[in-house]
């Protein structure tokens, strides 16, 4: 019988569990065995760790580093790194900034998703994440219907935990939908291909490096039969549905005039609300929604920086999180951010719901606790998000070691309120990958 991997983190200074019990350990290690963790300790690691001496572990010292669970990203387009700052789209609120980007995003090939997934992630990890969802939901008639599986190998090749979701888009222009024809799909071709992806990729059991989930676009460029049949399938296979919901009063508009109804009355004639559902942005519910939203166990994924640069409004984060909604963090596609980083994205949120609600409308714990357990309940896991036995060794080291640092008061609150630090390594499953 091979002997097992054993991985030990020793020194971090301090130690952030996220635990049930919120703990921060001035001088901390981690021992992990094959990627999950086996015993969490303060002070210096002991000589003899679960019966195994400790140089018969690899180790890295994580002197002088302030140690969090890794990041947990709800919501990307990873292929739109190929379309930041774009000439057109600077100064434009979503449904003009969506349909200058669509042709350009009809013209990328499969070279360019590859590149795309592969930029994005890299971004992703320099920022402390190590868990991303995708939303892919564009497929242009030039490329490989099988650009997701593109993404996926990106991901294997960059080490990163990943949930990318199978989006799909059916109801052009000539259907009253936003997109173009050239990248809308079949909604019989859309359900064929969920399928096969989940079959070949999905990976349910605990610290899984690949779970799918299904994810039509949105109610302006999917049918309410997509819709429908999409949850269904999801629930057919056991995987997770995502969607934008509730992101503009444009959205809002197009609803009332087409469907109706309003978004959430949308979504809840297709089936959609239950605790296997979370939410891209999230900005537009009412009072009694926001309520309707807890009692189903839907999730929110909070785009802080998309959501600012497009003039789109602020999540209810506070009321959503009383209701009973997992609220997680969310850096959007890199067309509507223009990056990929997510401690950032904790800043903004801060900073946001302070400008906007006062300077305890978000704490700087609660913004670390959407970076990792909220989002690590959005995408349905309890085997990420904290530093604790039985979860995955998944963990972010900051060095606070340059002069934006200097003399700094509590380590891990600088983290939030000063200049975010790029990483200065991440572990995924036990494995230190370089950021």
């Amino acid at each position: 019988m091979p002997d097992r991997d054993r991985f030990l983190l020793e020194n971090a200074a301090p130690l952030v569990t996220m635990d049930e019990r919120r703990r921060q350990l001035d001088r901390g290690w981690v021992a992990a065995v094959d990627g999950m963790i086996a015993q969490v300790g303060a002070g210096p690691s002991p000589p003899v760790i679960a019966g195994v001496p400790r140089d018969r572990w690899r180790r890295l010292d994580a002197a002088g580093c302030v140690v969090l669970p890794g990041l947990v990203n709800t919501h990307h387009h990873l292929f739109q790194t190929r379309t930041r700052a774009w000439p057109g789209a600077l100064d434009a609120g979503l449904f003009d900034w969506l349909t200058t980007l669509y042709p350009v995003w009809a013209n990328l090939r499969d070279a360019d998703f590859h590149r795309a997934a592969k930029c994005g992630f890299q971004e992703l990890m320099r920022s402390g994440c190590t868990t991303t969802s995708d939303h892919h939901y564009l497929f242009p008639r030039g490329a490989s219907a099988e650009l997701i599986d593109i993404t996926i190998e990106a991901a294997r090749e960059a080490g990163i935990r990943f949930h990318p979701t199978r989006g799909s888009m059916s109801r052009s222009r000539k259907d009253g939908g936003l997109p173009p024809d050239d990248v809308v799909q079949d909604a019989d071709a859309i359900l064929r291909d969920s399928e096969r992806l989940v079959a070949k990729w999905h990976d349910p059991r605990p610290g899984a490096m690949i779970r799918v989930g299904l994810a039509p676009c949105s109610p302006f460029s999917v049918s309410r039969e997509l819709m429908r049949d999409t949850a269904l399938l999801a629930r057919l296979l056991g995987v997770r549905l995502h969607t934008h919901l509730a992101e503009t009063r444009d959205e809002d508009a197009y609803c009332l005039a087409t469907y109706g109804q309003r978004p959430l009355d949308f979504l809840e004639s297709c089936g959609w609300l239950g605790a296997d559902v979370w939410l891209a942005h999230g900005i537009f519910f009412d009072d009694a929604e926001v309520a309707r939203l807890g009692d189903a166990g839907v999730g929110v994924a909070h785009c802080p920086t998309s959501n600012m640069r497009l003039g789109s409004g602020i999540c209810r984060v506070r009321e959503l999180r009383a209701a009973g909604c997992a609220v997680g963090l969310a850096v959007d596609g890199s067309a509507s951010n223009d990056g990929s980083n997510l401690l950032a994205e904790a800043r903004q949120a801060l900073l946001l719901h302070r400008v906007a609600h006062g300077p305890t409308a978000l704490r700087v714990q609660e913004a670390l606790e959407l970076a990792t357990l909220g989002g690590a309940a959005c995408l349905g896991r309890d085997d990420i998000g904290a530093i604790a036995p039985g979860r995955a060794c998944d963990l972010a080291l900051f060095a606070l070691d340059g002069p934006a640092y200097e003399q700094v008061g509590d380590r891990v609150a600088a983290l939030v309120l000063c200049q975010p630090p790029a990483a200065k390594a991440v572990v995924v499953g036990g494995r230190v990958l370089a950021c």
